[in-house]
């Protein structure tokens, strides 16, 4: 849907492809994302401004890899710190077991675990949408309705300034609009509850005292007062504090009442060195909505799923919601993908989304159940998990699960392979594979493509690379595969002629002049 059109009844009335409802990380993903293949977007956001206290601390590997996409990368980088690993500690703070990450970085390209400033994140997204002129970013606008009707979303709205109802019909509604949606409400959503509820202390302290700790996540694996711990910036500080029955966050406001609790972290630091920046109390939650689209509205972030945080992936779970739906969404605006692929973003996201909210419950019962039996097999097992085959790896390497089979994941029933995994981002001639792919379809192959076959590949805007000899390894005894533009395999051949049939003629994106690029692994 295309122009502009207006009516005299609750306001003027434009006409939009997509209208994004919330400016937090992931509406502003997915508002770039769909920038970048030319789709004219407008981000609602009920406040005016960033909200200024820190939430979101932790993104993983894969997350870094979509902010690369963004082209924030590099600001990113100014503002995080990579993290060295997990440290299990006993309730005596004795370290039961550590697992070490490479601060340099695995497939993904980038350090494992990043950890920042959200308000800092959030500055930086923003400041990058002013770089597309397809964007509209509106703040005090206060999404109150969502109606279909004609083959559009009627999305009704107030000013908060002047108080002046307004509406606007977008082709497509994405509701990236938090725990308490709009967007789930108007279409009938309900959140399922994945019994998981433990209210905690989440403490953000800034200091120019350096407490000499080890620079990972310190996770205390205690039932009476299990804690996390992490520097997440150069003077910034994070504590997370299990609260028992009755306690509340406004008795540890006072800073007397709260410095015992972080006292075996920050020693002799004197306690008025430390400006608290917050003092909150968070119920944790586990919830999955029960659908995640209707017609032409969907539901992304903590709209559609809410998770504990102890594997740090609540706000990276939403921005895989962007990154998934976004390549799928314009590229049926473009009339290059069929309408039917939309509905493989429910098909593959979910079950991903439930799979890392059973994770972080699990790690989150394994540091806080048991009571003294619980701490005596910690004190036990922890010690020795290292030993495990492949135990270290699943916990540092930061891959997550393979996406479900749909139409754009082409997996055997019985043998996945490769199909709904992330290719790595390994180095090509100094580029990254996902600066050469740049959001479109590329075919990796280990045989030399014809010309005919490489002009068919290029009119279809897709792009090809020659595997060896990382690709080569990844690829296995495959000769192919064919790759989405967000990364994942959509399926693998013997075949190349079979990988180019399955290729769609999907737009490339507008911001960027892309060459096509056939690389050897550096």
């Amino acid at each position: 849907m295309s122009g502009s059109e207006s009516r005299d009844r609750s306001g003027l009335i434009n006409s939009i492809p997509v209208v994004v409802v919330g400016a937090g990380p992931t509406g502003l993903t997915a508002a770039t994302l769909l920038a970048g293949y030319g789709i004219e977007t407008l981000v609602l956001e009920r406040w005016d401004g960033i909200y200024p206290q820190p939430r979101a601390v932790h993104l993983d590997g894969e997350i870094r890899r979509i902010l690369a996409r963004l082209g924030v990368d590099a600001d990113f980088e100014a503002i995080s710190r990579p993290a060295l690993g997990l440290r299990l500690i006993d309730p005596d703070m004795r370290v039961l077991a550590q697992f070490d990450r490479d601060p340099a970085g695995g497939s993904n390209g980038y350090p494992e675990a990043n950890l920042f400033d959200q308000p800092e994140l959030e500055a930086i997204l923003r400041a990058n949408v002013l770089r597309y002129p397809g964007i509209t970013l509106r703040g005090n606008a206060e999404v109150v309705g969502m109606t279909q009707e004609n083959g559009c979303v009627r999305v009704d709205f107030t000013d908060r300034v002047t108080g002046t109802a307004e509406s606007v019909l977008a082709g497509y509604v994405l509701g990236c609009d938090g725990a308490n949606s709009v967007a789930r409400a108007a279409i009938g959503a309900t959140m399922r509850d994945l019994n998981f509820a433990q209210r905690w202390l989440v403490v953000d302290v800034e200091t120019a005292a350096d407490f000499g700790e080890w620079e990972g996540v310190h996770q205390v694996c205690d039932p009476v007062r299990a804690a996390t711990y992490m520097r997440i910036g150069t003077t910034r500080y994070r504590w997370e504090f299990q609260l028992r029955p009755g306690e509340t966050a406004a008795y540890f406001n006072d800073s007397t009442n709260l410095h015992p609790l972080i006292a075996p972290w920050t020693g002799n630091t004197p306690p008025d060195a430390l400006r608290l920046v917050r003092v909150a109390e968070y119920t944790f939650r586990a919830q999955l909505a029960d659908r995640w689209r209707c017609g032409r509205i969907f539901l992304l972030g903590d709209a559609a799923h809410l998770t504990p945080p102890f594997i740090g992936q609540g706000m990276g779970a939403g921005l895989r919601d962007a990154a998934n739906l976004a390549w799928k969404l314009a590229g049926v605006l473009a009339d290059n993908l069929p309408a039917s692929v939309l509905d493989t973003y429910e098909i593959e996201r979910k079950p991903h989304a439930h799979a890392m909210i059973r994770l972080a419950k699990f790690t989150g019962r394994a540091m806080t159940d048991g009571g003294e039996l619980g701490n005596l097999l910690r004190r036990l097992i922890a010690p020795r998990l290292h030993r495990l085959p492949g135990f270290t790896e699943l916990v540092t390497d930061g891959q997550t699960p393979p996406l479900h089979r749909s139409e754009t994941v082409v997996a055997h029933r019985f043998y996945r392979g490769l199909a709904g995994k992330l290719v790595p981002n390994t180095l090509l001639d100094g580029r990254r594979f996902d600066d050469i792919a740049a959001g479109r379809f590329a075919i990796i192959t280990v045989v030399e493509p014809t010309p005919e076959q490489r002009r068919e590949i290029e009119q279809r805007g897709g792009v090809i690379v020659i595997a060896r000899p990382v690709l080569r390894r990844w690829l296995g005894r495959r000769h192919g595969a064919l790759v989405r533009p967000d990364g994942t395999v959509q399926r693998t051949s013997r075949q190349l002629s079979d990988l180019i049939a399955d290729l769609p003629g999907c737009k490339a994106p507008a911001s960027d002049d892309y060459s096509r690029v056939s690389s050897p692994d550096a």
